[in-house]
């Protein structure tokens, strides 16, 4: 079985915001798969996914300031700057961490460990809703 479709994703300040509950409300056929993959595919060149900590917001804050001082703003280098001085460096940090997951589904429900959770890592100081491409592949119960 082959199935897909787009979801939103609530807009959000930058940051690292774990969705993982937003995403999966928005996927019930997920519960329909014995076996299988979803892949999640964000549709957007100033915010990406990612796969971490999910019990300590500490974490989300830590990749912030990390991020934040890996990739600065107001670089005199950057030529790109018609949008502000931080959609550039969003660029950057989106192709840094990736447009897209691959988890895999066991029983109706993503395998992932305890602690794992995924993340919309939106490096813009204002973020837009962001369109996601959910496209699951695998077995059906039944």
């Amino acid at each position: 079985m082959w199935w897909q479709k787009q979801i939103q994703l609530n807009a959000r300040e930058r940051g690292f915001h774990l969705v993982t509950e937003e995403i999966l409300r928005q996927v019930p056929e997920l519960s329909s798969l014995r076996i299988g993959m979803m892949n999640i595919f964000i549709q957007h060149t100033s915010a990406s996914l990612t796969i971490n900590e999910n019990a300590d917001y500490t974490v989300r804050e830590d990749f912030e300031s990390f991020f934040n001082k890996a990739v600065p703003e107001n670089e005199p280098y950057y030529k790109h700057d018609y949008e502000g001085s931080d959609d550039m460096p969003a660029h950057l940090k989106s192709s840094l961490l990736g447009a897209s997951l691959t988890i895999p589904v066991t029983n109706g429900r993503l395998n992932m460990g305890t602690w794992q959770g995924i993340y919309l890592c939106e490096h813009r100081n204002f973020g837009t809703k962001r369109k996601v491409i959910i496209t699951l592949q695998g077995e059906v119960d039944g």
